[in-house]
């Protein structure tokens, strides 16, 4: 009876000795870079009147014309991490990243020849869109165990935008309205302001060990969250390289995105009264995505 309660003692000391081996709660900073591709192309939203659309016109008529899809989930990231581990197997995560996405083009058109259709001017321009923002990234580790120096882990979590825009730029081949000159260059940029939102994260990932208390670390991650305007204001507006933002009126420059239009909305379609130019116009809000698979390199700092 003694030899089974000390082997119970001696087995429950173990357990206890290596229970306390494995309790691992530490702090842990990352450093990383990351690029992104897009993962899930949409339509993208009408920007400045202009349905997202490539068309190419030859001697005034029509010859081709294709929807432009895409996201902005395409660019580099850069961030820093800060993480707690519970335990060898338990931890949490946040971060807080940087991001610049690859330019897009969002809608252009193409003439040998600058003509009226449908009572409007067809002629050449076209619209680049790129996202830059701040995110916070809080998420949840699961760290699957170490060997030969390799720890693997996967995490879920959420991403936070907590600053940024999508600036729109615009170039154009105009009509002047005059005889002469006949054209304006014209160069626009408009800042679209997004509304709070929530997007979700997945990762698996590696480290290894380069030291007592360093290692490199290596994440395939895949995110997705939809960005949702809220206003928008022309920042640059330049006819023939001279600054023409003064002569542009406040339903020109600055614009606030609605989910509905009716007769008491500033936008001359549903207006009866029609769009009163000293205050910002209403349209429609627009969505856009920003849906991407990347892969962080980095430098984890264990404490």
């Amino acid at each position: 009876m003694k030899k089974q309660l000390f082997l119970l003692g001696f087995v429950i000391c173990s357990m206890t000795m290596v229970g306390q081996t494995e309790k691992k709660e530490s702090w842990y900073f990352k450093l990383g870079g990351s690029y992104f591709i897009q993962t899930a192309a949409t339509e993208f939203p009408t920007v400045g009147g202009n349905a997202a659309l490539d068309k190419v016109y030859v001697g005034g008529k029509l010859v081709y014309e294709e929807s432009v899809t895409g996201s902005f989930g395409e660019g580099f990231r850069t961030g820093a991490t800060v993480g707690y581990r519970f335990n060898t197997r338990l931890g949490v995560e946040m971060g807080i990243n940087y991001y610049s996405s690859a330019d897009k083009t969002m809608a252009q058109t193409t003439t040998d020849q600058i003509f009226i259709s449908g009572g409007r001017p067809i002629y050449n321009f076209k619209s680049v869109g790129q996202i830059s923002a701040f995110d916070l990234a809080p998420a949840l580790v699961l760290f699957l165990g170490e060997q030969n120096g390799f720890e693997p882990y996967t995490k879920v979590g959420v991403l936070v935008p907590v600053h940024g825009d999508l600036e729109i730029t615009t170039d154009a081949i105009a009509p002047s309205g005059v005889a002469s000159p006949a054209t304006l260059a014209v160069h626009s940029v408009d800042k679209v302001k997004p509304n709070p939102t929530v997007g979700f994260m997945a990762a698996l990932g590696t480290s290894y060990k380069l030291g007592k208390n360093i290692s490199a670390f290596a994440e395939v991650e895949y995110r997705n969250f939809t960005v949702h305007g809220k206003s928008k204001e022309t920042t640059e507006f330049t006819a023939n390289g001279q600054n023409a933002l003064a002569g542009r009126t406040q339903a020109q420059i600055h614009t606030n995105y609605v989910d509905r239009l009716d007769v008491n909305s500033n936008n001359a379609a549903t207006n009866p009264n029609g769009l009163d130019s000293t205050k910002p116009m209403d349209e429609l809000s627009s969505y856009v995505g920003i849906s991407g698979l990347g892969l962080t390199l980095g430098l984890k700092y264990s404490l």
